[in-house]
């Protein structure tokens, strides 16, 4: 059984999600969590319903990776072995709106979604070899089915994320980031609002759902095989309908494109 527990209040968890099966094409994603959340085994066709002994609850977010969301809805491509390199290239291509910078085999590329990341999420990683999985078509729309079939089985209104890995312009290493958000604003604009010392912050918009993203990385990491954690302890105001769009820069706003 996966049980976070009760935190004290206003304090912050995050829990790995344990005992979710592996993730293949057609299976039901919110339906394996929920039977994970029970602690019920089985596979994603489990008919567990009840919300007896769940470990999660109205107002926790669960995070989900990128990887078995794809998986999931079928977005894993078997690269041809004769040239798994050029088809690669094709694929980053077909699957980008625009090609932003290319260094040897590296491109930085503006997904359709809007995403601006390396090689427009296609990644080999976590999947067998020979393969490559690409970005979900609709982050959002796959996040609110989770988030439905989370309520239908459980009955808890929680959030959901969907993230993904990216780098970061003019700094080092990696951060998991939202690219699909249902329940949970992604963005808290604290404009108007006045800081410790009285005065009023003009400029300061918040990315929750990346903020939520990253931290449930921490649990989750790139090689433990967890791809689910629950979030508790949000504020409640944050728990309202948000889009992972909201996270993108409008071109007119971007100096950097």
């Amino acid at each position: 059984m996966n049980n976070p527990g009760q935190e004290p209040s206003g304090a912050l968890g995050v829990h790995p999600l344990h005992g979710l099966p592996e993730i293949r094409e057609g299976d039901d994603l919110g339906t394996a969590i929920a039977a994970a959340a029970t602690g019920v085994s089985g596979a994603p066709g489990s008919s567990a319903t009840s919300p007896a002994g769940s470990s999660l609850r109205s107002g926790d977010c669960v995070v989900v990776t990128q990887k078995i969301v794809s998986k999931a809805e079928g977005r894993v491509v078997t690269l041809d072995a004769s040239d798994p390199d050029m088809q690669r290239r094709a694929l980053i291509e077909s699957e980008s709106a625009r090609v932003l910078r290319r260094r040897g085999d590296l491109m930085i590329t503006e997904t359709r979604h809007g995403f601006v990341c390396a090689n427009a999420g296609v990644d080999a990683s976590n999947v067998p070899d020979g393969s490559a999985t690409l970005l979900p078509l609709d982050a959002d729309h796959s996040a609110g089915r989770i988030r439905s079939a989370l309520s239908r089985r459980l009955g808890v209104d929680v959030a959901v994320v969907v993230s993904d890995t990216f780098g970061r312009p003019w700094r080092q290493g990696v951060c998991d980031v939202a690219i699909g958000v249902s329940g949970l604003a992604a963005i808290v604009d604290l404009r108007g609002s006045l800081d410790g010392g009285g005065r009023e912050l003009e400029i300061t918009e918040v990315a929750i759902a990346d903020e939520v993203a990253a931290a449930a990385d921490l649990v989750m990491g790139k090689a433990r095989r967890v791809p689910v954690a629950i979030v508790r302890g949000l504020d409640a105001a944050w728990l309202r309908e948000g889009s992972a769009r909201e996270l993108v820069r409008p071109a007119g706003e971007d100096l950097f494109r």
